[in-house]
């Protein structure tokens, strides 16, 4: 399990790379285009706002995997060691459940909706089914990272 999560952590990162690379050439055009060419690019604008909700979500998950994401950790700072895995099996059950209902249940509810809607974006014409889909795959993610960190707090126990 700790190979897959390595794999796992790995892979994300090289995904995340390459997005924030696409995205950076992608807006680095449009100033190009707008500016220079006076003639701004009309797809330009959507795609880094796509882009922008990938790396968002997909990085949210990341981070949620290396436990750096943002916390407020007073409470648990202050508190004593058994209280502090308390504590902290609360919260890891709280993101287990909001990954789960809110990005894997709401985010396939959206997804199915965009793509038996056909809706279509304006300048690129792509499925917004495929936009959104990274909602899903990014709480399956979480919820798989908040798993090995309840275990993680059970095997210390």
């Amino acid at each position: 399990m700790i190979k897959f999560q390595h794999n796992l952590n790995r892979a994300l990162e090289v995904f995340l790379v390459f997005l924030m690379s696409i995205l950076v050439i992608d807006v680095l055009w449009q100033v190009f285009s707008r500016y220079l060419l006076s003639s701004p690019s009309s797809f330009t604008d959507e795609l880094a706002g796509f882009l922008l909700i990938w790396v968002g979500v997909l990085g949210a998950a990341y981070v949620a995997g290396r436990k750096e994401h943002l916390a407020i950790d007073i409470l648990i700072q202050k508190s004593s060691p058994a209280r502090q895995r308390k504590l902290q099996y609360i919260i890891y059950s709280i993101i287990f459940l909001f990954a789960f209902f809110v990005m894997v249940v709401g985010g396939v509810i959206l997804m199915y909706t965009r793509f038996i809607l056909q809706v279509k974006s304006a300048a690129l014409q792509l499925p917004l089914g495929y936009v959104y889909i990274i909602l899903p795959i990014s709480g399956l993610i979480i919820m798989y990272y908040e798993v090995l960190h309840i275990l993680e707090i059970k095997k210390s126990n």
